[in-house]
């Protein structure tokens, strides 16, 4: 698949348009967006993507399935990482309505990362096919780790290039707005909001290390790949507010993922093994990564509510009893005393 300049230069310059037009609104208002807001421009993301897809379906051919493998997987990998920004977010107890100015900062900055990420994975690609052995290696410890750290309380902690940056430069103890630097007592600090946005920066570019193998496990064309992560990431801001209060809900989203990853990184694995040797090893077609992955989500989803409702029902249920022995114990003094 050939892609000519300047249909990469119209869709960059898309993205940016959009970006930018968020911006100016945000500025202009800053706000926490309501559901409904939220529902409606999460909803429009997602027509745009699959607008994109079928245009995909009519002008090449075998491209579309691709995109809508490689989009879903990106998004359903945006969920983890959506859930790291509510929990730095909450670490720096950003103001609800200066959320959105973050988040768009983290988006922005993930598209950088991965752009540049996607450029040196394609010429990786196109240098040595036996990459695929390291992409298909990294998922699959990717899934290990998120399969044994499944269950443990997540907290945000600062990593050490962070505290580097804390003690390089000085920072107030509160915002000024949305404000990057401020004046206290006549010397400028920066605020947190500077930190916070470089806090998700970071978070930004270890998520693109395990992103863009994924994607790669489904199709090599850099078109594709960037495109699939530029609609999977500009409805994060929206979706953070529409779902992010029953992120906690889906406490099995971590298997979800790392079942997905570890079926790319066998993928991987094989596809290596086909191009660099002359054994005849399966390799698994895109139509059939998608009902993998499309099946475990959905799975996930179900598996997590219901256990969501069983938790809340076994909470309600020990609750109960209590609520009863106090009763008894409140008629029992109201006896004595009207004796």
């Amino acid at each position: 698949m050939d892609i000519a300049p300047w249909v990469w230069g119209v869709t960059i310059a898309v993205l940016l348009g959009v970006i930018a037009l968020d911006f100016v609104v945000i500025t202009r208002r800053p706000h926490e967006p309501s559901m409904r807001e939220a529902a409606i421009w999460v909803s429009i993301y997602v027509s745009l993507a699959i607008l994109f897809g079928i245009g995909l379906a009519f002008f090449t051919e075998g491209q579309a399935m691709d995109f809508f493998t490689g989009w879903i997987v990106e998004y359903s990998m945006s969920m983890d990482n959506l859930f790291v920004f509510i929990l730095i977010l909450g670490s720096f107890a950003v103001p609800r309505e200066h959320r959105q100015r973050v988040l768009l900062v983290g988006i922005a900055l993930a598209l950088l990362f991965r752009g540049l990420f996607i450029a040196a994975g394609a010429a990786a690609v196109n240098a040595f096919a036996g990459v695929f052995y390291l992409f298909g290696a990294f998922l699959l410890y990717t899934a290990w780790k998120l399969i044994s750290s499944a269950g443990e309380n997540e907290e945000y902690e600062e990593n050490a290039a962070l505290r580097t940056v804390r003690r390089i430069l000085p920072t107030s103890d509160t915002y000024d707005g949305h404000k990057l630097i401020t004046r206290v007592n006549g010397k400028r600090l920066v605020t947190p909001m500077l930190m916070v946005m470089i806090a998700i920066g970071m978070t930004d570019i270890l998520f693109a290390l395990d992103s863009i193998p994924a994607i790669f496990g489904i199709t090599q064309e850099p078109y594709l790949v960037f495109t699939a992560n530029a609609f999977a990431l500009m409805g994060l801001r929206q979706l953070y507010f529409l779902i992010g209060g029953l992120m906690d809900k889906l406490v099995y989203l971590s298997h979800g993922l790392a079942v997905i990853l570890g079926f790319i990184g066998v993928k991987l694995i094989l596809h290596a093994v086909h191009e660099t040797t002359e054994l005849h090893v399966p390799e698994i077609p895109t139509v059939a990564s998608l009902v993998v992955i499309v099946t475990t989500l959905a799975a996930t989803t179900v598996l997590s509510l219901l256990k969501s409702r069983h938790d809340a029902r076994v909470q309600q249920a020990s609750v109960a009893p209590e609520d009863t022995a106090s009763g008894d114990d409140d008629d029992d003094l109201d006896e004595r005393v009207s004796l």
